[in-house]
């Protein structure tokens, strides 16, 4: 029996991760990315990303990870929230022998995930692509058609070649917030990650290799445009102020991107479907977006390879239906979830002494401690 035929649009994490996954499946797959001229200077991902330990284990087992020393191991996480300014540490996640998360740099995954790529059943095409055709599946590169029985689209979450997909038709929220990300290099000792609930908004520290960690603090955009030109001192006075240790530091690479909330209802148009930030953004405040990512891969692995193994086409088949009635719930569940938890933490001045008797009353709250863990690690299924 001939070989489907399957192609992957995106060189992000999203896109790698699903080709990667996909190339141990019995199918052809080409593999679409789109590199800058030489002309033109690429931007590098200067971010980090934080799996749960379930997830990680998943990468670890299934991918060739010639580094796993890129990979930072996190034995704890500590919650604080800011009173009188303050930091309160409120709550603490640890365990004996347990880690609770892996952080890694989005660009040395990602040229890791690219190298390995290669593989008798995938080809990686660099192209510029003109169209999608989702009643013949089919895409158009210049004048060429290349037919296909299924395709995959990790194209990050604002490409325009969804709007056919989805009608326009999604959960979404303006946060009106920008989330500043950048590395911070250090003489301390800091191990775990910690995440501030502070008035200016929630700041996250993820260290990601001896020495190093980077942050992701996600603030108003009136505060991001009023302190835009001194972003760098003022970043630097509130890490001085959270992290309450005489430290010499260095931060660099500071980037800032707009947060908002995107979950689609609908997944995918005949046999065209979308996977990674298209499908699901979320707030930063939690950390849990590529966890999602790597549930929906996970998923859409499990129902390919069962129609696969019975000798069933995939085009025109059920498997995209079962796979949006898998993950649907779960995702637009999350999404909600950590969109509640970021209004809850958002400073408002009549709730604030209500929500301190609350958070001073958990900190011993063991089951609320295993729920949480589960969830990150598993999801709701």
């Amino acid at each position: 029996m001939k070989k489907q035929k399957i192609c992957i649009v995106g060189e992000g994490l999203a896109g790698l991760t699903t080709a990667t996954k996909l190339k141990n499946l019995n199918l052809d797959i080409d593999f679409y990315y789109n590199r800058v001229k030489k002309n033109k200077k690429k931007l590098n991902d200067k971010r980090t990303t934080a799996i749960s330990e379930t997830n990680y284990n998943f990468l670890k087992n299934n991918f060739s990870l010639t580094n796993k020393n890129n990979f930072w191991p996190c034995r704890k996480i500590n919650l604080f929230y800011e009173n009188n300014k303050k930091y309160i540490n409120f709550l603490n996640f640890k365990e004996k022998n347990k880690i609770y998360m892996y952080v890694f740099e989005n660009e040395k995954f990602k040229k890791e995930l690219f190298k390995n790529l290669k593989n008798k059943n995938v080809k990686l095409k660099n192209a510029f692509i003109n169209e999608i055709n989702y009643k013949e599946t089919f895409l158009r590169i210049n004048k060429k058609k290349y037919f296909y029985d299924l395709i995959i689209l990790c194209l990050g979450n604002k490409s325009s070649l969804y709007n056919c997909i989805t009608d326009r038709r999604s959960i979404s929220k303006d946060y009106k917030e920008i989330s500043i990300t950048g590395y911070v290099k250090h003489n301390s000792k800091i191990l775990d990650a910690s995440q501030y609930f502070l008035k200016d908004g929630p700041l996250a520290i993820l260290p990601f290799k001896k020495n190093y960690f980077s942050f992701v603090w996600s603030i108003s955009e009136d505060f991001y445009s009023y302190n835009k030109k001194d972003l760098h001192n003022i970043v630097k006075k509130k890490l001085k102020e959270v992290l309450n240790k005489k430290i010499n530091f260095q931060i660099y690479d500071i980037h800032s991107y707009p947060i908002h909330l995107n979950l689609q209802t609908k997944y995918y148009k005949n046999n065209v479907l979308i996977l990674g930030e298209g499908l699901h953004t979320i707030h930063p405040i939690a950390g849990q977006g590529f966890n999602l990512v790597i549930r929906d891969i996970k998923k859409i692995y499990e129902i390919l390879k069962e129609n696969l193994e019975l000798g069933l086409s995939i085009k025109n088949s059920l498997v995209l239906k079962d796979f949006h009635s898998a993950r649907s719930s779960e995702n637009t569940l999350f999404g909600i979830g950590v969109d509640i938890t970021n209004s809850f933490f958002k400073y408002n001045k009549i709730i604030e002494p209500i929500k301190k008797v609350i958070l001073n009353n958990i900190s011993n709250n063991n089951v609320l401690k295993k729920f949480s863990r589960i969830i990150a690690n598993k999801g709701f299924n």
